[in-house]
């Protein structure tokens, strides 16, 4: 293929890509959405998150599921008293070598 086509190409390939994104928020703009449904849209990122993170809990300890629901009880009790991040991960991943030294 030329090099004139391939930049056709990712032209058009950026602009499918655009316009999905932009057409919706123009149209929004002029919306006036309720609180309620601010509140659940502000909230969808952590939902998706949280749904491409929580099954890899599951194998993150091959064989020793205690060790990893361990870890994550100890991130999820870190989060809910506010820790820094760096710290919830330093308690959790404690937590899991702990229970795994111990025969837990």
């Amino acid at each position: 293929m030329e090099e004139r086509n391939y930049l056709l190409i990712v032209l058009g390939m950026s602009l499918m890509s655009y316009l999905p994104r932009v057409v919706p928020a123009l149209f929004i703009s002029k919306v006036k959405l309720s609180p309620f449904m601010l509140r659940f849209l502000d909230l969808i990122p952590y939902c998706a998150l949280s749904a491409l993170v929580f099954p890899g809990i599951f194998y993150s300890v091959p064989g020793h599921m205690q060790a990893a629901a361990g870890g994550t009880a100890a991130a999820l009790l870190s989060a809910i008293f506010k820790l820094p991040l760096a710290l919830t991960v330093v308690i959790s991943v404690a937590t899991v070598l702990l229970m795994l030294y111990t025969g837990f």
